[in-house]
């Protein structure tokens, strides 16, 4: 029993400690993943331990369970209601109106999925001024095709990699531009997006390559770090949204809005797991929306299941006269910001395809 014991005890602290290791390789940055289910997990092993050993052995094994308890729930706790927002809501009318108020909505459809129905129903309850969907090819685009009548804009890349995306839009659309961040063939849509009181601000659309245990997560990485810079520098308040394929309390997720100062409205509020709809156990916040400081938030829910791998997304905001936050996000160091940018330029130059082109085959 001794050697149960023990063997619970080091696997639950070293899946919990290996991504503070911070190498960018899947298997280790994917066990960043289920922070929430080593806590339990842990919790659970602390229940047990009493029957597996005994002594001094029980005291040291209980003493390393608890501490990867209490590791793992200090990466949670930020999506729970302990923790001070990052979002607020409007204080007043002068604070964001209904004119300044933008919906939107961010699905991954899954490029196999073929319940395209389930998606235009959606679209039709919610009705969101915006809306953004990953893994759409040429199918996916034709089976849209009844959007149009209610969207005035439009931005299409389809592709048969799993790597498509479509932005759909009722409010006017400027700058439109379709870019491969980073790796050759993982695009990401950017567009300047007029409010309904004339104001504007920068939109991205972006779905890095997911985490794989056979390779680095450097174009990943490198592509939401890319992001970040891009919102920091453009004039006008940004949001960023898509399916990262990183969870919201990773390494690479954390850096991104140092490098941005967007604000995640999860935080303080829930979690919101979004993957996997198919199995509650294994689930994750992969699907993400962050925003400038002068956005006030208004709403968010997870909607219901559209036959993806992913549950869909809804917000709403509204953008204010000034930057606020109730728990401002800090900003990162010249140093990190050198190290980010020779990060990206050295992926940018790397020759390759992108992770998992035929797993929708």
């Amino acid at each position: 029993m001794s050697i149960l014991g023990w063997s619970i005890v080091v696997i639950i602290a070293a899946f919990t400690l290996a991504p503070f290791s911070k190498i960018p390789h899947g298997i280790i940055r994917g066990l960043a993943f289920p922070r929430l289910q080593w806590f339990w997990l842990a919790m659970a092993a602390l229940v047990a331990l009493p029957y597996l050993l005994e002594g001094k052995a029980l005291i040291f094994g209980a003493t390393i369970l608890g501490l990867s308890a209490v590791t793992n729930a200090f990466f949670i706790a930020k999506f729970t209601p302990l923790w001070p927002w990052q979002s607020r809501p409007p204080e007043d009318r002068s604070d964001g109106n209904e004119e300044s108020e933008v919906s939107l909505i961010a699905a991954n459809v899954k490029q196999s999925n073929d319940n395209y129905d389930a998606v235009l129903r959606m679209v039709d309850e919610y009705k969101p001024d915006i809306l953004m969907l990953v893994e759409t090819n040429d199918r996916w685009i034709e089976a849209l095709a009844p959007l149009n009548e209610h969207y005035d804009d439009s931005v299409i890349c389809a592709k048969e990699t799993g790597y498509g995306m479509c932005l759909f839009s009722k409010l006017y659309l400027s700058n439109k531009e379709v870019k491969d961040l980073v790796t050759e063939g993982v695009p990401s849509i950017q567009a300047n997006v007029t409010l309904r009181d004339g104001s504007q601000f920068r939109l991205y659309v972006v779905h890095p390559e997911p985490p794989v245990a056979s390779h680095d997560t450097l174009g990943r990485d490198s592509e939401i770090a890319k992001v970040g810079l891009l919102a920091k520098s453009h004039p006008l308040p940004a949001i960023v949204s898509g399916d990262l394929n990183d969870v919201a309390w990773s390494t690479t997720t954390r850096r991104f809005q140092r490098l941005s100062g967007l604000l995640d409205p999860r935080v303080g509020r829930g979690f919101y797991n979004t993957f996997n709809a198919f199995y509650p156990v294994f689930r994750w916040p992969l699907d993400h929306l962050f925003h400038d400081q002068r956005f006030r938030f208004i709403s968010m829910d997870r909607l219901g299941k559209i036959g993806s791998d992913h549950f869909p997304m809804y917000y709403r905001l509204t953008l204010g006269p000034e930057p606020k936050a109730e728990n401002p996000v800090p900003e990162a160091d010249a140093e990190e910001k050198e190290d980010v940018k020779e990060m990206i330029s050295e992926e940018t130059n790397r020759s390759r395809k992108p992770i998992g082109t035929d797993w929708e085959d």
